[in-house]
């Protein structure tokens, strides 16, 4: 049996130096949570979420105040290499004046937008800038008109909205957008996905809004993105959480390397542990994972509890350590390197892990 994920190829479209579509890797992205008011706060927050790979990077646009912020920050060169999408919502002026100052993108919600009237003039100051449109609908945030024509169905509404604004962006000849159609429930996000995948072929961008905390938000959002990304669907991907940013981004690749759409970054397999742990796994996982959080290579790491789930079990592993009586074992592919003191394990794993990436 093939289980291999064969992606639906969508229409090709540029965000900044970014490509999405098209049979392009699937991007993960993020939203700062800092204030403009704590630039220097914000700049580290970006800059974290740039090491830790984040693709595309999404700011709140409030306010007149924050085009001026992110004007500085452009020049400054924070999004060289990785695009800004400026979310917009309610004033349209705010979107234009977010592209004249450089934004490689806006967001834009059809729910509180103004209307079609001025969206056009979005969409032509996005022609001129030559940027990206996200048209972001939210389960959350329905123009009136449509929830009543649809019967207040949020599914059939939300589809209607995002193919109300895909004809019309036609209609302007405009083609260079992708699309979010995010709902809190899981299961009405995937059947909204599942419907603008099979009508249309822009490129879309996965998300469950208002996903919960670190716990709750992240398992919502695998059990809703993992079955639409098995079936192919979706260019892009944010996990949402009422946490960090940095999880967000760690979250994402998770769960791309999980499905074995992405290879990026470090995946650690560590056991639940049981009556035979003998030290404190759980420490020991969260201080490699500490080690291990701004590495880009991929790398399967292996924290084992004991024996039985040791260098066998987890041979593939790229390195891995496994907890004895009063030592551990660190070992690599399955063949034990070394035999350590527990309380030197950590020290050694590190120059162990050192070498294997240089």
């Amino acid at each position: 049996m093939d289980l291999r994920i064969k992606r639906k190829l969508t229409k090709e479209i540029t965000i900044g130096q970014k490509k999405l579509g098209a049979g392009n890797p699937i991007l993960v992205q993020s939203m700062t949570k800092t204030r403009f008011e704590n630039l220097d706060l914000l700049k580290n927050e970006i800059m974290d979420l740039i090491n830790a790979g984040c693709e595309i990077i999404r700011i709140a646009i409030t306010d007149k105040n924050s085009i001026s912020y992110i004007s500085s920050l452009i020049k400054e060169g924070f999004f060289k290499e990785v695009p800004l999408v400026a979310d917009v919502q309610f004033d349209s002026e705010l979107a234009i004046l977010a592209l004249e100052a450089g934004a490689d993108c806006v967001r834009i919600n059809p729910g509180n937008i103004g209307g079609l009237k001025k969206t056009s003039e979005i969409i032509k100051k996005a022609k001129e800038k030559k940027a990206c449109i996200r048209i972001g609908v939210n389960s959350g945030s329905i123009d009136k008109k449509i929830l009543k024509k649809t019967q207040n169905d949020i599914r059939l509404a939300m589809v209607e909205s995002t193919l109300e604004y895909v004809r019309f962006f036609e209609r302007m000849q405009f083609y260079n957008f992708k699309i979010s159609a995010k709902a809190s429930s899981v299961m009405d996000s995937i059947y909204v996905y599942k419907t603008l995948s099979e009508k249309l072929d822009y490129p879309l961008h996965l998300g469950i809004t208002e996903a919960g905390s670190r716990f709750e938000g992240a398992i919502k959002s695998t059990a809703g993105l993992a079955v639409l990304l098995y079936e192919g669907i979706g260019d892009t991907i944010r996990v949402s959480l009422t946490d960090d940013s940095i999880y967000e981004v760690k979250a994402g690749y998770y769960i791309l390397n999980s499905l074995s759409i992405r290879n990026y970054g470090v995946n650690i397999i560590s056991c639940p542990t049981c009556g035979r742990t003998k030290a404190d796994l759980k420490a020991i996982a969260s201080e490699i994972e500490k080690l291990t959080y701004s590495i880009k290579k991929s790398l399967k790491i292996a924290v084992m509890g004991c024996i039985v789930n040791g260098p066998g079990e987890a041979k593939e592993a790229d390195i891995g350590i496994a907890l004895g009586n009063k030592k551990a074992a660190i070992f690599i592919k399955g063949k034990i390197l070394k035999r350590v003191e527990i309380k030197d394990l950590l020290y050694e794993f590190k120059n162990e892990l050192e070498k294997l990436i240089n």
